[in-house]
């Protein structure tokens, strides 16, 4: 960092004494050969059996900068062939402005007990590849050679990282358990991080020790902090549906450089406060400097502004100007990648052009606007104790229209006005104003996901059941619908495709209305035939009602969830079903009328079926009234699913008359 570059260049010797408790590379003990995967999760295909880390400081003698030293060992046995991605190793480095991570020391061995004999097989250097992810993350990557079942893998690399602001994090958790992750790192007591363990385990064992006299700056000698970590029978971290980033909720141990002292006795603050980092965006070129850019706007906006007659009409029309006009160009950021005139001329962007674009606009037409920086659900949560801007990696608008505030993102074109994309929903942000000093803001979905569907129809004395299937989709229902349709190039060829994938159903006709009224919910109405009995004649005839749209699986199968279930917003299905049946026909037995509730008004489910005349008449409801459940109501969501889909498989029996 040049903050620091200052003091690098007085930095006479660094030696420190790590004294890692590491193990030795390619011994192999009877407990390896004999480990079983029910030691500590009996589905397990891969396990660690022991993993290594350290991390220590040192000066580039070359470079005249700090860095940071990590070596890294690790030890798995394979069970079965299941097990044998654990073998395609996978490496993250990052890219840095003029330089990168770089890996050091690579080994790796394969080791296998065939006929009573120990078989190694090294790593060749050539099989070691590099693939650029994006333009901040290099992969290494290679594959462990001849795995078979019951091998144990082993490999150990250096990698120096020329950036110390975050001192090299450190996975306790991955996809495979582990019986043992250890970590030490050696700091000098020259630098303060700001230290985070994440996730829901806690330490097995955590140990400080001063180490004496053990970095030399400027003439001086330091002391340093040399922290060890352990944390065993880890099980494996499983991903499930509807969660934000896997790294909120991995256990793992996260640092950010706070200060530092500097050879002389001053002390260096790395980390701002908020009303530094205000002054440092909002005089930034690639993002205050652009909020600012009123002027580029002067000239067209009476075009945009022609039909408008108030401030949210003429909200309503820069929102839908912007998203024709720039289109992403597959980057994002907080930042713009050059500037907002030039995406506009050029119609292409990142994100940061095109909100920051959005802002300039709605400024320029005298509109009380913001930026909002925030963090992706991908991306992770943001840390709201103290300012980390890297936190950051997307801006969107803020825009106040009487007592209302309406948070838009110009970046997807179908997106209506005042919904943000799905992953924005992630917490808070950070509200940046101008003149005003910044302030964090709830980031929340602000239309429910709603899907209401209509069946008329009656069944025919030939077996068939023949009518009209209405369905209206709004909020995120209604955008992915949309982004099908359009995905189909046209209207007619995702009929196509939506007729392929409902083999027992056909259309015959469609209609499907406001499709580019995007404030308005998406209407699809189809004539639709569906084959359901060969022999109409049989004295009882079987139904399912809960064709559309059923449950067919739980999302949630865990015996234990450790991080919510975050589904982004509130949502609601409703299915209606009226079947008119042929006079020769009555209803003997039918699934029961159902209502079940979660806990604190979290969501419920209803289902009540009749027969009023010759009609059958079935009416569902499914309500999730709170986008986030916490981890303690995860077994009762489960349940209340597993529930939900066993009353599906419920037949309604129709009799035939005698």
């Amino acid at each position: 960092m040049k903050c620091l570059s200052a003091l690098l260049f007085f930095f006479v010797s660094c030696i420190l004494n790590v004294n890692a408790q590491n193990f030795e590379y390619g011994k192999l003990t009877g407990e390896d050969l004999d480990l079983k995967n029910i030691v500590l999760d009996s589905n397990a295909n891969a396990m660690v059996i022991r993993e290594f880390g350290t991390s220590s400081m040192r000066l580039d003698d070359v470079a005249g900068r700090m860095t940071i030293d990590f070596e890294y060992h690790v030890k798995i046995k394979i069970f079965n062939k299941n097990g044998f991605g654990s073998g395609n190793i996978i490496i993250p480095r990052r890219v840095y402005s003029d330089n990168e991570d770089e890996i050091k020391e690579l080994k790796a061995t394969t080791i296998a007990f065939i006929d009573g004999k120990v078989v190694r097989a090294e790593l060749d250097k050539k099989n070691v590849f590099t693939e650029r992810k994006n333009k901040y993350t290099v992969l290494t990557k290679f594959t462990m050679p001849n795995l078979t079942e019951g091998c144990i893998i082993e490999y150990s690399y250096r990698m120096i990282l020329p950036s110390i602001f975050n001192f090299k994090s450190w996975d306790f958790q991955s996809d495979i358990p582990k019986l043992h992750s250890e970590y030490i790192a050696v700091i000098p007591a020259l630098y303060n991080y700001n230290a985070s363990l994440r996730g829901g385990r806690k330490l097995t064992s955590d140990k400080a020790e001063l180490q004496k006299n053990c970095f030399r700056a400027g003439g001086y000698d330091a002391d340093c902090s040399k922290l060890t970590y352990i944390m065993k029978n880890v099980p494996a971290f499983v991903e499930e549906e509807y969660m934000t980033s896997p790294d909120n909720f991995r256990s793992a141990i996260y640092y950010e450089l706070s200060d530092y002292h500097t050879w002389n006795g001053g002390k260096k603050n790395v980390t701002k406060t908020w009303k530094d980092v205000d002054y440092e965006l909002t005089s930034d070129k690639s993002f205050g400097t652009q909020m600012k850019r009123k002027d580029i706007f002067k000239d067209i906006l009476p075009e945009i502004l022609k039909n408008t007659t108030d401030e949210l009409s003429k909200a309503q029309a820069i929102y839908s100007y912007i998203k024709k006009s720039i289109r992403r160009n597959g980057f994002i950021g907080i930042y713009s990648e050059t500037n907002i005139k030039n995406a506009l001329e050029t119609h292409t962007g990142n994100t940061g052009d095109i909100n920051l674009a959005l802002i300039g606009a709605l400024s320029a037409a005298d509109l009380d606007v913001d930026a909002v920086i925030l963090s992706t659900r991908a991306n992770g949560t943001v840390n709201t104790l103290y300012p980390v801007i890297s936190d950051f990696n997307y801006v969107i608008a803020k825009v106040n229209i009487g007592t209302e505030s309406y948070l838009l993102d110009a970046t997807e074109p179908l997106m209506p006005f005042g919904l943000l994309p799905l992953h924005c929903i992630n917490g808070q942000g950070r509200v940046v104003n101008l003149k005003k000093p910044s302030y964090w803001y709830d980031i929340k979905a602000s239309q429910k996901d709603l899907t209401r569907y209509t069946l008329n129809a009656e069944l025919t004395n030939d077996g068939m059941i023949k009518g009209q299937l209405t369905t209206y989709s709004s909020g995120y229902s209604g955008l992915i619908k949309r982004m099908k349709i359009k995905a189909a190039n046209s209207v007619e060829e995702f009929v196509e495709k939506l007729d392929e994938q409902m083999p027992r159903i056909s259309i015959s006709k469609h209609d499907i209305q406001n499709l580019d009224s995007l404030d308005n919910p998406l209407i699809e109405v189809y004539d639709i035939e569906m084959k359901s009995y060969d022999d109409v004649n049989k004295d009882q005839l079987f139904f399912n009602p809960f064709f559309i749209n059923r449950t067919e699986k739980n999302p949630f199968n865990l015996n234990e969830r450790t991080y919510p279930v975050d589904f982004g917003a509130i949502r609601e299905e409703r299915v209606s079903i009226f079947i008119k049946l042929p006079n020769s026909y009555t209803i003997t037995d039918k699934p029961k009328d159902i209502a079940m509730s979660l806990e604190d008004n979290g969501g419920k489910y209803m289902n009540t079926s009749m027969v009023e005349g010759d009609t059958f008449i079935s009416q569902q409801v499914l309500q999730l009234s709170k986008p986030i459940y916490e981890p303690e109501e995860y077994l009762s969501l489960k349940e209340f699913y597993s529930r939900l889909i066993q009353l599906q498989k419920t037949d309604v029996v129709f009799k035939k008359n005698k």
